[in-house]
């Protein structure tokens, strides 16, 4: 019975915050774009420091041997800067890269390319490798499990070169917001 009595409040609310804001908008001016609402500033900078840090330490996982630690590391830094992007990119554009930054960019999108055509590669060789041992079943069993241990053994060098080429291409997005850090 009481959520009845709110219930024209909330309705007349409804439809009075799109008169509101109607009114406050001043004729002859666009609205504001998404990417001007949010200045580049603190908050950034924060956010900035933290895929930074998330990137060393899956370079470290990595390093170590925990794969999936690196990876979730990485993707969270990937989303870090997915937001930096869409809210300071413009900031980031209007930004010139000195020489030894465009030489670095280079190197990083050399290295993600050959990482990810490696990790490719041998994604591809672990399929055909499974196929074969698929085929041969249990009619030779040294040979099947043979090529299963192949199979996998490429499916995991295959992950960490695909999660090398994140890393790579990350550590170009770090150079490029590196006017965060300061």
């Amino acid at each position: 019975m009481s959520q009845l009595r709110f219930l024209p409040m909330v309705l007349s609310l409804m439809l009075a915050f799109p008169v509101v804001g109607a009114a406050l908008t001043q004729p002859g001016t666009p609205p504001p774009s998404p990417a001007s609402k949010v200045p580049c500033g603190p908050d950034h900078q924060i956010i900035y420091k933290r895929a930074v840090t998330l990137l060393d330490n899956a370079e470290k996982k990595l390093g170590g041997h925990y794969t999936a630690e690196a990876k979730s590391m990485a993707k969270e830094a990937k989303s870090l800067f997915a937001i930096l992007q869409k809210e300071c990119g413009q900031d980031q554009k209007d930004r010139l890269l000195t020489p030894k930054e465009q030489q670095q960019e280079a190197i990083n999108q050399k290295m993600t390319s050959d990482e990810q055509t490696q990790a490719d590669s041998l994604v591809k060789s672990a399929e055909e490798k499974f196929k074969k041992a698929t085929l041969l079943g249990t009619s030779q069993p040294d040979t099947y499990n043979r090529l299963m241990r192949e199979a996998e053994s490429e499916n995991e060098q295959a992950e960490i070169r695909s999660i090398k080429a994140m890393i790579y291409a990350l550590r170009t997005e770090q150079m490029l917001f590196s006017f965060l850090a300061k």
